[in-house]
């Protein structure tokens, strides 16, 4: 069973940043662009330039779409994840110490989860692997010898 479990975790990994990517590319796009409901529930977007909500959204769109495709995983992983802890502890520890006290569940779980992915990296279904074996084809094996120009 473990054997099993443990082939198919690179699936389960893929999975797993494809959705924690969607979630947050939406969560951007609702105050970037005033879709699912829009940055008020109402359609409205973020001003421009307006800190750190604008700002944050751009991260939100820009490395939740990255993390969702697996193309650059870690850096954006890692970017999306300061930025959601900076959210907790700027936005919501003030109001209150636990996440259950200060509506800060999303941003902890939001900042763990892209944390975790800045370790196991894209896991499969990602063009972050697509890549690495297109370069890995690409390069003369040990009993070739480099074409050259």
């Amino acid at each position: 069973m473990t054997a099993r479990l443990n082939g198919a975790q690179p699936y389960a990994l893929g999975l797993f940043r494809i959705v924690i990517g969607l979630l947050f590319f939406c969560h951007g796009a609702s105050k970037l662009f005033g879709v699912l409901g829009g940055a008020d529930g109402q359609g409205g977007t973020l001003s421009a330039g307006t800190w750190p909500g604008w700002y944050a959204a751009v991260i939100e769109v820009v490395c939740g779409g990255l993390v969702l495709l697996g193309l650059g995983t870690r850096a954006a992983a890692f970017l999306a994840s300061g930025a959601m802890a900076y959210a907790y502890f700027k936005v919501h520890q003030p109001e209150a110490l636990w996440p259950m006290e200060n509506s800060g569940e999303g941003a902890a779980m939001y900042c763990w989860s892209f944390l975790l992915l800045v370790f196991t990296g894209s896991g499969a279904l990602s063009l972050d692997q697509l890549l690495a074996k297109r370069s890995k084809s690409e390069q003369p094996t040990s009993h070739q010898s480099p074409v050259a120009v």
